[in-house]
């Protein structure tokens, strides 16, 4: 009679089945309970790092939007310039046009401060029109005073702002115009504004006169009346406006920000879960190894009456518990980690995109299901594999001793690992999908499970080859019996082999990744900067410029061979994107290498010579822009520029690694000939031979505008720089750090288990007159091999995956291409630590085996 027709053993029923599936669930728990807490921690600690991340950016983006938003008001439309400013003739037209409320006039300008490094953002109103689209943003001047919000000495700030500043009503506070000082009374401050949004607002005609923008404007909120189709009305609004503005409504600016921080918030989130991968792979060695162990017991059930369906659903259910515990302790460890990071370091988790906010955690309950059902889901699948097959085990092979390898008979089959990584190959041809590097993601996640799936018949061939080997050769008993149960017992030893390359092969393709992109953008700053002293009238804002005057002072100065000027400004392509920087500065069209990191074929000189001749602009763009805006080399456009748009050739193409939105760079003659701007914000000084940089520093200084200055050296500028680049990477140097601890609780798990369960061996072993120390110096000796084959196929499979990160993943996503570099020295400290600590866990693990009382250990043979 078979096992499931048995049903006259009371196994069938509701309750003993109950208290039977209780029973074998806790008994292993308290029989293992280290192993069953790492896989715990492992899932946990994945769950932790992709829901902090997932609140952090959610907290900081929503409020960043609300923020943006809340500058609009209640305006229906926003008319705006392509470039930073408009003329103000434009408004009584549209103040004056059927179907128009209101239409509010606003002149934004992000104004440097003396002494700060960040930019104050303050909006000149017009305060009569903004109480109808804008009311928040009015300032509410003292009762004795109630016309300062006309006053043109007058500023209010928002609560943010004063504490920021460390200004109160009453005190003075200096703004930077040019090289020159405005000094402002604060008024007072706002009728409302978000917590931690700094802004401050005062009358639109006094911001145009204090900061020389006499007739600009920045945009138009327009409030529409009653009834009008809003649709019908931007369309028709858009088709008989000048080239030189677009009309955008509030989805624009949500896109615009979406846009800015996508591809950062989602590369972090998928690094987030590389640490749960890792956690499920580490659910699979548990369940495995546990079936393993208890195949005779089950086999023992299956005889007394358990069915197959039931026996699969204990076996699944104890590694998806596994998996719940670990995402519902994931998930509170997570919001801990989010509200501390928001709370200590902000919101930008380094990449600098919400500056600013001041945003707050809040518990989001879709993600939180989300996260919830990844982890459980995850180990999930991390037990179906173990529990088919102690499902599918045949009863009387089972409960004979010794069978434990025929369990992993399946796992050597090479066809399903050998199609993963055919496939993972394929998509990486695949072009991106919704601007992002979906395939290349997939075709990590299929490199990875091929790699790990196909490790059975790599261990095999390799211990094989190695047991060959050693034959005919004099080596000790211990070498001996360790290649040998290596080489036939390959299933076992590629469960430990797959928590090392699964940690090990992320690690080394991140380690890459990021070194490469180190690298890269520290000869990229090697390339730039070619000048022995630069100047900056401000690091931040729009405010802060040099006048022609100025500019030969600097030309003129003692121990300056050459000036070089640079002059930036935002330029809006598309209104659902960030705008693109336009820079002009001084280029030689016969040979722009000399000034800019071009990269691939550049348009030939004759070309460009002919271009110049037919009044066309010879433009330079950066990589994001072709990515983009899809330009490419040779193609005639129009270029806006002051209010018109020029024809223009793209003459080259340039790695930009500091503007992931885009960049356009013409020269700068022409850009002050066709727009009238002859103020410049940088300047790049060659010094005259010989000339000490802090000689010359010391007579700029003494210019009349000299304390207005910043300088900085080109060692100083690139230590900035990396400093700023190694900031935006914290996180995925913690991530990096999670992987490492969690392939290092695979490592010990694995092996703590395997040991445990060999003490029958390690019993008889000790009968045939084998040594305590031989047997530690034989699991020793194990634990360094499987380790070391596993980092070498990790290394090859990590090596590969960072090709698909640095070559796919990161030109997909952030539209900017890199060097591939590999970091030796780190690698190598990482894989020695590995190493020794797969022998300690190993030979740590064997003190408890070898301990067992001999006959005790060999009991279960008699």
């Amino acid at each position: 009679m078979s096992a499931d027709a048995s049903a006259a053993i009371p196994l069938q029923g509701g309750k003993p089945l109950r208290t039977l599936s209780r029973w074998l669930l806790l008994g292993e728990w308290r029989a293992h309970p280290v192993r069953a807490l790492v896989a715990i921690a492992a899932i946990a600690l994945g769950v932790a790092l992709g829901y902090a991340v997932d609140l952090i950016n959610d907290a900081a983006f929503n409020e960043f939007s609300a923020a943006t938003r809340s500058l609009s008001g209640q305006s229906d439309l926003q008319v705006r310039g392509v470039q930073a400013w408009f003329d103000e003739a434009l408004y009584p037209q549209l103040a004056l046009r059927p179907g128009v409320a209101v239409a509010s006039p606003v002149l934004e300008l992000n104004v440097t401060l003396p002494g700060q490094q960040s930019a104050l953002k303050v909006l000149g109103i017009d305060v009569f029109r903004a109480a109808h689209v804008a009311p928040d943003l009015v300032g509410v001047p003292a009762p004795e005073r109630p016309f300062d919000t006309l006053s043109d000495d007058a500023i209010f700030l928002s609560a943010a702002a004063q504490e920021w500043l460390q200004v109160r009503p009453g005190e003075q506070l200096a703004l930077r115009n040019g090289t020159g000082l405005v000094h402002l009374r604060v008024a007072g401050g706002l009728a409302s504004a978000r917590a931690g949004q700094r802004v401050a607002v005062m009358d639109i005609g006094a911001a145009q006169w204090r900061f020389g923008r006499i007739g600009k404007l920045s945009h138009i909120d327009l409030k529409l009346q009653p009834g009008v189709n809003l649709a019908a009305f931007r369309e028709q609004l858009s088709s008989q406006l000048p080239a030189s503005v677009q009309v955008t409504a509030s989805q624009d600016q949500d896109s615009r920000n979406n846009n800015m921080s996508r591809a950062y918030r989602i590369n972090l989130n998928v690094l987030a879960l590389v640490a749960l991968f890792t956690g499920a792979f580490l659910v699979f060695s548990t369940q495995a190894l546990s079936v393993i162990r208890r195949r005779p017991q089950f086999a023992l059930l299956r005889v007394m009456g358990l069915r197959r369906a039931q026996l699969l659903r204990q076996v699944l259910l104890e590694g998806t518990l596994l998996g719940c515990l670990g995402a519902l302790l994931g998930l509170a460890l997570g919001y801990a980690m989010a509200a501390a990071a928001l709370h200590f370091l902000g919101g930008d988790l380094g990449g600098g995109y919400f500056r600013g906010v001041q945003a707050s955690v809040r518990f989001d309950l879709p993600a939180a299901l989300v996260f919830f059902a990844l982890g459980s889901g995850i180990a999930l699948l991390g037990s179906l594999a173990p529990a088919l097959e102690a499902a599918r085990a045949k009863p009387a092979a089972a409960l004979k001793s010794g069978s434990e390898e025929s369990a992993l008979a399946r796992l050597a089959t090479p066809w399903p690992a050998l199609a993963c990584l055919l496939l993972g190959a394929l998509l990486t041809r695949l072009p991106p999908l919704f601007g992002l590097p979906v395939f290349g993601y997939l075709a990590v996640a299929l490199l990875l499970i091929g790699g790990i799936t196909l490790m059975p018949r790599l261990a095999a061939l390799a211990f094989s080859a190695l047991q060959r080997f050693s034959l005919g050769r004099r080596i000790g008993i211990v070498q001996t019996l360790v290649l040998a149960r290596l080489a036939n017992v390959p299933g076992q030893a590629s469960i430990a082999l797959g928590g090392v390359l699964s940690s090990f092969s992320l690690i080394v393709a991140m380690a890459i990744m990021v070194s490469s992109f180190r690298v890269s953008v520290d000869d990229w700053m090697q390339q730039l900067l070619s000048a022995d002293l630069y100047v900056r009238s401000a690091s931040s804002g729009e405010t802060g410029a040099m006048r022609p005057d100025e500019q030969r002072r600097l030309t003129a100065a003692p121990g300056v061979a050459r000036a070089d000027f640079l002059r930036s400004s935002p330029l809006t392509l598309d209104p659902a994107r960030p705008p693109v920087i336009l820079i002009a500065r001084g280029i030689d069209a016969a040979d722009p290498g000399r000034t800019l990191p071009l990269i691939g074929p550049l348009l030939p000189a004759p070309a460009v010579a002919a271009a110049i001749a037919a009044n066309e602009l010879p433009i330079w763009v950066s990589e994001a822009m072709v990515d983009i805006y899809r330009y490419r080399l040779g193609q005639r456009l129009m270029l806006p520029l002051a209010g018109r748009s020029y024809p223009a050739v793209v003459a080259g193409i340039w790695r930009d690694y500091a503007r992931q939105s885009g960049a356009i760079q013409l020269r700068l003659a022409d850009y002050q000939r066709l727009s009238g701007d002859s103020e410049v914000t940088d300047a790049a000084l060659s010094l005259q031979r010989g000339v000490d940089p802090e000689t010359v520093i010391a007579a700029l200084r003494k210019l009349p505008f000299g304390a207005a200055l910043e300088f900085s050296q080109p060692g100083e500028l690139r230590a900035l720089t990396l400093k700023i680049f190694d900031r935006s990477f914290a996180i995925t140097y913690l991530l990096e750090i999670v992987a490492i601890v969690i392939g290092l609780f695979g490592v010990a798990a694995t092996f703590s288990a395997q040991t445990l369960a060999r003490a029958r061996e390690f019993g008889m072993l000790r009968h045939v007159g084998v040594t305590r120390r031989q047997i530690l110096s034989m699991l020793a000796l194990e634990g360094g091999l499987l380790t070391a084959l596993g980092m070498a196929v990790g290394f090859l499979l990590g090596w590969v995956i960072s090709l698909i990160l640095v070559f796919i993943v990161n030109p997909q996503s952030f539209h900017w291409t890199m060097d591939l570099h590999m970091p030796w020295f780190g690698l190598a400290i990482v894989a020695l630590l590995l190493l020794v600590s797969a022998g300690a866990t190993a030979l740590l693990a064997g003190l408890r085996a070898v301990s067992i009382d001999v006959l005790q250990a060999v009991r279960e043979d008699w």
